[in-house]
């Protein structure tokens, strides 16, 4: 028996790019902790180079560096090495996922290529009997994730989305709260931003793909609104209708060097502006808002969400109740939460997403349970953002589930007939 034989998990990654390292970092503490026994057995880039940078100090591939200096943003996480997780097995790399699969090294698949990649890579590797965990957003199109899914189910592996916001300390706090009835019953949601990192026209993540409909599906509606659906979902329960209007604020998108010359630039094909009311199944209603673009300052509520219920409101990370209770919603979860619930939610005191959302991948596999964040999760998301862009196109309300079952898909139409989907 060869060594990789002898490994309970061999992981293949499929796209070794500026994400990587917060994933490399989330499966080091992990490892570390005890927590996971496996192995990176394969990396796979499109530019075998690409491969080749992440496999180990000594091979002397330059590393990429990161492209945001924001320290919460994972695309700010410091390179990283598989030697640096396991120096006792290294990958092979390949340029083709194909290949890859022939050759038969791996047990499970992390999807991090563009998402105009995302169904064919996942559609080959459960094909192929392996597991998928696909970086978001799930799809390039509604169509697409409900591919994914399918075939899943079909063959009985597991398909989650990479979705690290869902297992970080706030989000879990503030779901307990409410479901705890704390701030009575969810009323109102309000919460977005414009400006940023990428603000008022740069290319965002300097990954100019991002900006093509036909590659990345949609602009900032998707990109970030399948982080936000997700959290909205996961904390007011299910959107009923989406009633939106988008724009493109800046038709060109450039990347500059220090000197401010520009270096590279792309046209922008898609929204960079983003304003949608919300009608929930519960019949709360709410509003979510976003922009790349914004010139001057940012100005934002991304970081503090608002949730008013019946008896108080989470702000941010504050809890305010009308009986005049005010506190930290993690000093609350923390005190009144039990044990073993926050135990379960953060085993060995880990706290990093990329390494929980990994280690619910690997205990799905391991128990044949479903993931939190599960393939289905990854489509309602999908067709939540979707509904922000098809509402927009359709210049009227739409309902989320006309666009989960393709009955509304006038702004997809184009992407759907590109893919062959």
């Amino acid at each position: 028996m060869t060594e990789i034989d002898a490994l309970s998990l061999r992981l293949g990654v499929v796209g070794c790019a500026r994400i990587l390292p917060a994933h490399l970092r989330g499966l080091k503490a992990l490892l570390d902790a005890g927590l996971a026994d496996l192995r990176i057995t394969a990396l796979c880039s499109r530019n075998i180079d690409d491969s080749a940078m992440f496999r180990r100090r000594e091979d002397g591939v330059p590393p990429r560096p990161p492209v945001s200096t924001n320290p919460r943003d994972p695309l700010a996480a410091p390179h990283m090495y598989v030697a640096d997780l396991h120096p006792d097995t290294l990958p092979s790399v390949y340029d083709d996922w194909r290949r890859m699969l022939d050759e038969d090294l791996v047990d499970a698949v992390l999807v991090l290529a563009p998402v105009g990649l995302h169904h064919q890579i996942a559609l080959d590797c459960l094909s192929a009997g392996k597991h998928v965990l696909i970086e978001k957003p799930f799809a390039i199109s509604v169509r697409a994730g409900r591919a994914i899914v399918e075939e899943a189910r079909r063959r009985g592996l597991v398909a989650g989305v990479a979705e690290n916001l869902r297992y970080l300390e706030g989000p879990r706090a503030s779901h307990w709260i409410i479901g705890e009835g704390l701030i009575g019953e969810p009323q109102l949601w309000v919460s977005g931003g414009i400006g940023g990192d990428w603000s008022p026209n740069r290319i965002v993540a300097r990954t100019p793909w991002r900006h093509r409909k036909l590659d990345a599906g949609g602009g900032g509606a998707i990109d970030i609104g399948v982080h936000l659906f997700h959290l909205i979902r996961y904390l007011m329960g299910p959107v009923d209708e989406v009633s939106a209007y988008v724009k493109t604020l800046e038709p060109e998108r450039v990347t500059r060097d220090d000197t401010g010359a520009v270096i590279d630039k792309v046209r922008n094909e898609v929204e960079d502006a983003f304003f949608a009311n919300l009608q929930f199944a519960s019949g709360a209603i709410g509003t979510a808002f976003w922009s790349w673009a914004g010139h001057g300052e940012p100005n934002g509520l991304t970081a503090d969400p608002y949730i008013s219920g019946t008896t108080g409101c989470l702000k941010g990370d504050e809890v305010v109740l009308d009986d005049g209770f005010r506190g930290k919603a993690l000093d609350v979860f923390n005190r009144r939460a039990p044990l073993d619930l926050r135990q379960r939610q953060f085993p060995s005191g880990i706290r990093d997403g990329f390494a929980l959302e990994m280690h619910d991948f690997l205990q799905a596999i391991a128990t044949g349970r479903a993931m939190e964040a599960n393939g289905e999760e990854g489509l309602l998301d999908l067709a939540s953002a979707y509904g922000v862009l098809e509402s927009a196109t359709a210049n009227r309300p739409v309902k989320v589930a006309d666009v989960l079952d393709g009955k509304v898909a006038g702004y997809q139409e184009e992407i759907d007939r590109f893919y062959g989907l």
